[in-house]
């Protein structure tokens, strides 16, 4: 498959290589499974050295649109574009405590605000019965003597997740996906354990749910918030206390 490169410009030059590179990929005149042209071939094409060849490839290669392989038959391979390498990136960040409770608190409560209005939109039966098969499972960790937290909390962040789904965009999904496989250690070192709280917080997702299955966008996207705003500042607390200690 032959494509036509433009000479490179002077400035940042492995960057506008890869740029060209780039382009080519995603406007897909190199499709997965693809091998990009040899490094000698590239550098004619590209009026470059060899040098800036490889470090344009090695750039391509972090950004997870190509994987070089070694030996005979290797070569720069185009991969298929996922959101993995992205997911992952975001995903440390959260679980290492990277991004602080404000921030955290500011991007859910819009995005989460905003896929339970989707939901309501646009859930089915099906969807209303898996979300209050999640609530019948929460309710039964909370009815256990001594409450069951940590499997409680497993159950709300699965009910986070379920709702994306139901919304039905792979962005949300995605996303949010990442950001409720890893809040995990937020909640251990932050969130109340105390059963009166965790009941205040099961009664906010029977909340939502209702508002979901009664198709109330709006509702369902304002009880979503405040749920976010409430716990965040019940978890702001924690943390202020822990710092005075």
């Amino acid at each position: 498959m032959s494509v036509v490169f433009q000479k490179a410009k002077q400035v940042r030059v492995f960057q506008n290589v890869a740029g060209q590179i780039e382009d080519a990929i995603l406007e897909q005149k190199y499709i997965p499974g693809n091998k990009l042209p040899p490094e000698r071939e590239l550098t004619k094409m590209l009026g470059v050295s060899r040098g800036t060849v490889r470090e344009a490839l090695r750039a391509l290669e972090q950004k997870g649109l190509i994987e070089i392989r070694l030996g005979v038959n290797g070569g720069a391979m185009v991969k298929s574009l996922n959101t993995d390498q992205l997911s992952e990136s975001l995903g440390l960040l959260i679980r290492h405590q990277k991004i602080s409770l404000d921030h955290l608190a500011e991007f859910r409560e819009g995005v989460e605000g905003n896929v339970a209005g989707l939901a309501a939109e646009r859930a089915g039966k099906e969807d209303i019965r898996w979300l209050k098969k999640l609530l019948d499972e929460g309710k039964s960790h909370l009815d256990e003597e001594p409450l069951n937290w940590e499997a409680f909390v497993q159950v709300d962040e699965k009910f986070h997740i379920a709702l994306p789904r139901i919304a039905q965009n792979p962005i949300y999904i995605s996303v949010l996906q990442m950001v409720h496989d890893n809040i995990h250690r937020y909640y251990l070192s932050f969130l109340p354990k105390e059963e009166p709280v965790q009941k205040e917080n099961f009664q906010d997702l029977c909340d939502i749910v209702r508002a979901v299955e009664q198709g109330k966008a709006n509702e369902a996207r304002s009880l979503a918030m405040h749920h976010v705003r409430k716990f965040y500042r019940y978890m702001k607390k924690k943390k202020q206390e822990l710092s005075v200690k």
